[in-house]
C-alpha cells in the first residue's frame, strides 16, 4: 500500500478534528454550519476529482482505508492537507450514514462571484427563487450545465447549491456552472434586466405566451426565472418579469415538477436553437 505520511487514524468519534464532518444528516445543522465555516462536503470521489478541478481547495480528507488506493493520486498531490482514516462503525458514528459512495473531503468554498461580472459573460441565466428542495437544485444545475445555460442565480431563501445532496444530485456540475446568491429579491431582479436580459417568469397565468413562442423570439439575452416547489413563483416575482411564460400540459396535467419544467425550458430556449 502507499505510504501516506499525512494519514491520521481515527480511533474515536469525538475527536475535535474532524468537526467538519460531524452529524451530516443534520439538514438544519449543516445549512447553518457550512456556509458559516466557509467549507462544503465533496461525496464520492467522482465528486471530489471534479471539485479539485474545478480549482477549489481541500481542506482534509475523510474516508475508510479501503479507499484510499483509488485516491492515491490525489492524496500525493496535497501532502499538507490532513488525512482522515477510519473503520466503518467510526466513520458511521462521526457523519450519521454510513460512506458507501466512497471518500469525502472538506472543501474550502469559492469566493463570491460577483453580480455584474457573472452577467456580463452570460445570454442565458437561470434564477432559482426559493427552491429549498437541494435535489430539485442539483438537478437543475445539472440541466444547466447540459443545455448551455452559462449562470445560475439564487435567492437568498434558495437551498445551498453547495449542500453535499445538491452536489451529488448534480454529478458535480454544480462547480461547472457560475453561480451567484442574490442578496435582495426582488430588487436583483431590475439588476439583471440592467444587464440587457428578456426577464421571463415561468408560471401559470391569463397573460402568459407558451414556451415555443418565448423561443420563437430568439431573445440574445434571456434570464428564467423558476419557482419554488408548490407554490411557484411569488406574485412580486411575476409581476416584475418582462414575460410570464407557461409550458403547456396534457391530460389534465397542471404543471411540472420544478428541475422537469427547468430542463423543457433550456433545451427550448438555448441559444443557437433552430
Amino acid at each position: 500500500m502507499t505510504d501516506f505520511p499525512h494519514l491520521v487514524h481515527l480511533d474515536s468519534a469525538d475527536d475535535p478534528r474532524v468537526a467538519d464532518y460531524a452529524r451530516l444528516t443534520d439538514v438544519k445543522l449543516r445549512r447553518k454550519l457550512e456556509p458559516e465555516r466557509g467549507m462544503y462536503i465533496a461525496e464520492s470521489s467522482k465528486v471530489l476529482r471534479r471539485a479539485l478541478a474545478a480549482g477549489h481547495r481541500p481542506r482534509s480528507f475523510f474516508m475508510a482505508e479501503k479507499w484510499l488506493e483509488d485516491l492515491a493520486d490525489v492524496l500525493a498531490e496535497h501532502p499538507e492537507v490532513p488525512l482522515y482514516v477510519g473503520e466503518d462503525e467510526v466513520l458511521t458514528q462521526i457523519t450519521g450514514f454510513h460512506l458507501h459512495r466512497g471518500a469525502l473531503a472538506a472543501m474550502q468554498r469559492p469566493e463570491p462571484v460577483d453580480l455584474e461580472q457573472l452577467l456580463a459573460s452570460a445570454r442565458r441565466v437561470a434564477v432559482l427563487e426559493d427552491i429549498v428542495d437541494h435535489t430539485n437544485v442539483g438537478a437543475i444545475f445539472r440541466s444547466a450545465a447540459a443545455l448551455d445555460v452559462d449562470a445560475v442565480l439564487v435567492t437568498p431563501r434558495c437551498a445551498d447549491p453547495l449542500y453535499r445532496r445538491s452536489i451529488r444530485v448534480s454529478m458535480g456540475t454544480v462547480f461547472q456552472v457560475p453561480w451567484a446568491r442574490l442578496e435582495h429579491w426582488t430588487a436583483d431582479l431590475q439588476r439583471v434586466k440592467d444587464a440587457g436580459f428578456t426577464t421571463a417568469a415561468l408560471a401559470l397565468s391569463d397573460d402568459s405566451i407558451t414556451l415555443e413562442e418565448l423561443s420563437a423570439r430568439r431573445d440574445e439575452k434571456l434570464a428564467l426565472v423558476l419557482g419554488t416547489e408548490g407554490d411557484g413563483l411569488s406574485a412580486a416575482t411575476v409581476h416584475h418579469a418582462d414575460l410570464v411564460v407557461r409550458i403547456p400540459m396534457s391530460h389534465g396535467v397542471d404543471s411540472l415538477n420544478v428541475a422537469a419544467a427547468s430542463a423543457v425550458a433550456f433545451w427550448e430556449t438555448r441559444p443557437g436553437r433552430g
